[in-house]
């Protein structure tokens, strides 16, 4: 797994845990605000949530987004 260093972080990276994680056969996805969503079937549609979730939030003007 390749990590990349954030914007600004000038360091080698922090270790960072997987935003996907799997209960019984149900998957989820945390933000790094906390935030899990989920259910979903696979972990591929909780990819899929993921991206819909970050794309959702850039759209938001800087002042409604919810930290």
């Amino acid at each position: 797994m390749d990590i990349q260093s954030r914007s600004g972080e000038n360091a080698p990276p922090p270790f960072r845990s997987s935003r996907f994680f799997c209960v019984g056969s149900k998957w989820y996805f945390t933000t790094r605000e906390g935030f899990d969503s989920g259910p979903f079937a696979s972990r591929e549609r909780a990819e899929i949530g993921l991206r819909r979730f970050l794309h959702v939030v850039r759209l938001l003007p800087e002042e409604q987004q919810i930290h």
